[in-house]
C-alpha cells in the first residue's frame, strides 16, 4: 500500500448518525428524501418533499446534515449516491438510505467519491442479498474496506482534482450527447419533411391500398420451420430496425402460431407503436403474431419506401392514437390499413429512398462517433477514480491530458 495511506472498515471511520421521529413534532416542517429522490446519473437530490411531521411516513427516520453522504442500500449497485448540500434545520431521509458522516480525520467528500468507485460496488455486490430486491444492511455497509490517505489535506487535494475532473467530464459528455441528439434529429427532420410536404403528382392512398398481410399463422413445431430464425418485438431495437439476440424456432422451443416472412416484406411491431419497431427484411424467418409482416404491392410502392414511411412521425402519431387502450397499446389491422398518405411515383420513391439511405448512413456514422466519445468519458471517470483511491492521482494537468485524448 502507498506510504502514508491506511485501510479501515467504514464503520471505523464514521461517526454515529441520529434517528428522529418526525411525528413527535406534528406541526413542524421536515424535508424528506425518499429513495427515488436521488438522481442515479447526476448524483443530485431531486424531488425532495416538504411535509409536516404528522404526515411523515414511518420510514422517515434518519436525520441528515449538510455534507453528509447518503446512498440507497436497496439495489445499491444502482448508485443512488448524493452529497447533502442544502442546509435545512430538519432534514430526514428514508431508512432505505445509509448515512455516512466521517470522523474528524475523514473528509466527507472523499467518502462521496469512494461510493462511486468500482471497488465499492464490487464489495456491495458480494454483500447484497435477495434475488428480486437485493439489499444490504447497515452493519454490512460498515464492513466495507476504505483506503485513504492519513493526511486530511491530501484527501482534500484528491477531492479538488476529482471535482474539477468530474465537472469537465460532465460538460464534455453533455456536449457529446447534444451532438448525438443533433445527428438523430437531422435525419428525423428530413424524414418528416418528405412525408409532410407532398409534391405535384403525388396521389392520396391508404396503407391498405398499397400493401397487405398475406402470411398465415403456421405451427413452428413442424420440422420444416425448426431452423428458421424467430423475431419477436424484443429482438427489434427501437427506431433503428436492427435485430439482436436472434434464435431459431428450435432454440426457443416455440409452440404458439407464428407468421412466416421473407425478404419481400417489412415487419412492423403492433405493440407500443411509440417504440417504432420496424424491420426491413433481407431473409426468411418467423415472426411473432404481434408483428405485422407487410407485403407491398410492387407496382405501387417499393419496400424501402414503405420502411421509411412506417418510421415517419406522422404515421407514428397516427398509430399511437389508434392504440390507446387501458391494457397493452396495440395497433389493430383496420386502423393500420386506414392510414392515409400521399404517394409519389415509383421513380420518385427510388430517388427519395436513395437520399434517405445516404443520410441515414451518415447519421449512423456520427452516432457511432459520439456514442464512442460518451463511452470513453465514462471509462475516463472510472480510470480517474481508480487512480484517486490507489494514491496515483498526481495533478489536474494529468486529468486534462486524458480528457483531451478523448478528443471532445
Amino acid at each position: 500500500m502507498k506510504q502514508g495511506w491506511e485501510i479501515k472498515k467504514l464503520g471505523e471511520v464514521l461517526v454515529k448518525t441520529e434517528t428522529v421521529d418526525p411525528t413527535k413534532k406534528p406541526n413542524a416542517e421536515f424535508t424528506y428524501l425518499d429513495v427515488s429522490s436521488v438522481n442515479k446519473e447526476t448524483k443530485q437530490i431531486e424531488n425532495a418533499t416538504v411535509l409536516m411531521g404528522k404526515d411523515a411516513p414511518s420510514r422517515a427516520r434518519k436525520l441528515v446534515r449538510t455534507d453528509d453522504v447518503i446512498f440507497a442500500t436497496v439495489r445499491p449497485t444502482h448508485s443512488r449516491v448524493a452529497l447533502i448540500t442544502e442546509d435545512y434545520d430538519e432534514q430526514v431521509c428514508s431508512t432505505g438510505y445509509f448515512v455516512l458522516r466521517g470522523k474528524d480525520f475523514i473528509f466527507n467528500q472523499y467518502l462521496f467519491y469512494f461510493l462511486l468507485t468500482d471497488e465499492f460496488n464490487e464489495q456491495m455486490e458480494k454483500l447484497q442479498k435477495g434475488a428480486s430486491y437485493p439489499a444490504v444492511t447497515d452493519t454490512e455497509v460498515k464492513s466495507i474496506l476504505l483506503r485513504y490517505p492519513k493526511s486530511f489535506p491530501e484527501q482534500q487535494r484528491i477531492v479538488a482534482i476529482l471535482d474539477e475532473a468530474f465537472a469537465a467530464i460532465a460538460k464534455a459528455k453533455a456536449n457529446a450527447q447534444q451532438n448525438l441528439k443533433n445527428a438523430k434529429e437531422l435525419f428525423e427532420s428530413y424524414l418528416q419533411a418528405v412525408f409532410e410536404n407532398k409534391c405535384e403528382g403525388w396521389e392520396e392512398n391508404t396503407l391498405g391500398s398499397v400493401c397487405e398481410i398475406s402470411s398465415k399463422l403456421i405451427d413452428p413445431k413442424k420440422l420444416e420451420f425448426q431452423d428458421l430464425v424467430h423475431i419477436g418485438a424484443g429482438n427489434i431495437i427501437t427506431q433503428k430496425g436492427t435485430l439482436i439476440d436472434l434464435k431459431t424456432a428450435k432454440e426457443e422451443n416455440l409452440i404458439s402460431g407464428k407468421f412466416l416472412f421473407d425478404e419481400q416484406m417489412i415487419l412492423y411491431s403492433k405493440i407500443r407503436p411509440y417504440l417504432m419497431k420496424v424491420v426491413n427484411c433481407d431473409f426468411q424467418g418467423l415472426c411473432s403474431a404481434d408483428i405485422y409482416p407487410l407485403l407491398p404491392f410492387t407496382e405501387k410502392m417499393s419496400k424501402d419506401f414503405l420502411y421509411h414511411l412506417l418510421l415517419s412521425k406522422d404515421f407514428t402519431e397516427y398509430a399511437i392514437l389508434g392504440s390507446q387502450r387501458a391494457g397493452m397499446p396495440k395497433v389493430n389491422r383496420e386502423h393500420l390499413f386506414a392510414y392515409k398518405f400521399y404517394l409519389p411515383s415509383l421513380i420518385e420513391q427510388q430517388t427519395i429512398v436513395q437520399k434517405l439511405d445516404a443520410l441515414n448512413a451518415e447519421t449512423k456514422k456520427l452516432e457511432a462517433i459520439y456514442q464512442q466519445k460518451i463511452n470513453d468519458l465514462e471509462e475516463l471517470k472510472k480510470s480517474v477514480l481508480q487512480k484517486a483511491f490507489a494514491g496515483e492521482l498526481k495533478n489536474k494537468a494529468e486529468v486534462k491530458k486524458q480528457l483531451s485524448d478523448v478528443n471532445v
